[in-house]
């Protein structure tokens, strides 16, 4: 397992202009290993677990990427949650500091699942991975989504553990 190293992406498949078109194969049950891994840490508010700044955000933080030339050679990696109904966050993985940014770092190892089909089924899905994994930490409860214990950059507490 190779350390702070994604999936590659390809780039070319971008329909809208502005973000690769993201294909599940090699995706799903793949397992990552972290050390210190780079991130930039942004927030997004929602209501009722639909964002309404997300556009403006994400525009902000990738524009900040390419100004400071640390966008990650493997494509677009980006982690996000809810972390209540009106508040989103969003760990984009890049590969230096970012002076206009909150920067954080990811540390442990950790398995990738995809989940294709509706909202309606998510929880059903993240059962079924639950109870094929020997590591409780594979699939977050829905309602309390926990994370992995390193975030480093900010004092740790249980809303900081992805």
């Amino acid at each position: 397992m190779l350390t702070n190293t994604v999936p590659q992406m390809d780039m070319s498949d971008n329909p809208q202009g502005y973000c690769p078109r993201f294909n599940p194969e090699g995706w799903d049950g793949r397992h990552l290993h972290f050390e210190n891994k780079l991130f930039v840490h942004a927030t997004t508010r929602s209501v009722m677990h639909v964002p309404v700044n997300m556009g403006r955000v994400f525009t902000r933080v990738q524009g900040h990427i390419e100004d400071a030339v640390v966008q990650d050679p493997c494509g677009y990696f980006v982690l996000s949650r809810d972390l209540s109904a009106t508040k989103g966050e969003h760990l984009f993985a890049v590969t230096g500091p970012i002076p206009e940014e909150e920067m954080t770092t990811l540390t442990g190892d950790y398995v990738t699942r995809v989940f294709e089909g509706p909202y309606r089924k998510a929880k059903t899905g993240c059962t079924k991975w639950r109870s094929r994994s020997n590591h409780a930490s594979t699939c977050p409860e829905m309602s309390s989504c926990s994370t992995p214990p390193a975030l480093n950059a900010r004092a740790p507490t249980a809303k900081t553990t992805w």
